[in-house]
């Protein structure tokens, strides 16, 4: 579902594009050295914040990147950050932007963890190509990912679960995790999106899988 336009946005994000990044193609090859990290991760729509916020605060020490291309969820997840009473901007930044354009943001082998929560499904088989897990996707991300890098994605979509398995394994790429029920048990090391607790309070459950180069996988 797509956020009502909200007026206030545009200027929010004008004002504060120090950390609502307009023009993040200046730190292309720099991410770690912005945030004096070893470890970069990448949110690829990251909707109204919630999880990059929980994410960098819990690990700190790693760097953390959200890329929305609606400006309105990008303005409310940046007010989010921003007007927190604990707002520390040290190790997390968004990008206001289409995640099509990675290239021009990430330099090949910056990022080590690519992280997709709850992507649009985009039913019809004619938007297809248009799902984050899609080939034209993935190509990308096998680009900006580093030797052993790992793609996560979660979801309650099961049609697009089942598709981007496939998608995955067509591009060479293997899992290292897979569920059919994520939340089945604890996982207290990564955050519930605003979108997942809503489905966990319906009883629904989530797909997860985490994906790795096949090539890369230790025997």
């Amino acid at each position: 579902m797509r956020m009502r336009k909200k007026k206030w946005a545009e200027p929010y994000l004008l004002e504060h594009s120090d950390y609502a990044l307009l023009a993040p193609e200046e730190y292309k090859g720099k991410w770690k050295e912005l945030f004096s990290v070893k470890i970069l991760h990448c949110e690829i729509g990251m909707g109204k914040g919630d999880y990059l916020n929980t994410m960098a605060k819990m690990y700190p020490e790693e760097g953390w990147v959200g890329i929305e291309k609606d400006r309105s969820a990008a303005a409310v997840a940046a007010r989010k950050a921003i007007e927190a009473e604990d707002a520390d901007f040290s190790n997390k930044r968004i990008i206001v932007g289409d995640g099509a354009n990675l290239l021009d943001w990430f330099e090949k082998g910056e990022v080590d963890v690519i992280h997709l929560n709850f992507s649009d499904p985009w039913p019809k088989t004619y938007t297809h190509k248009r799902r984050l897990s899609s080939r034209a996707f993935l190509e990308k991300y096998d680009m900006i990912l580093s030797p052993g890098g790992l793609i996560r994605m979660k979801t309650d979509n099961i049609g697009l679960f089942e598709d981007s398995v496939l998608y995955f394994l067509q591009n060479g790429f293997t899992f290292c995790e897979f569920s059919a029920d994520y939340r089945r048990n604890p996982h207290p090391e990564d955050a519930v999106t605003e979108y997942e607790k809503r489905f966990m309070d319906l009883n629904q459950p989530i797909y997860q899988l985490c994906a790795c180069r096949a090539n890369e996988v230790k025997t």
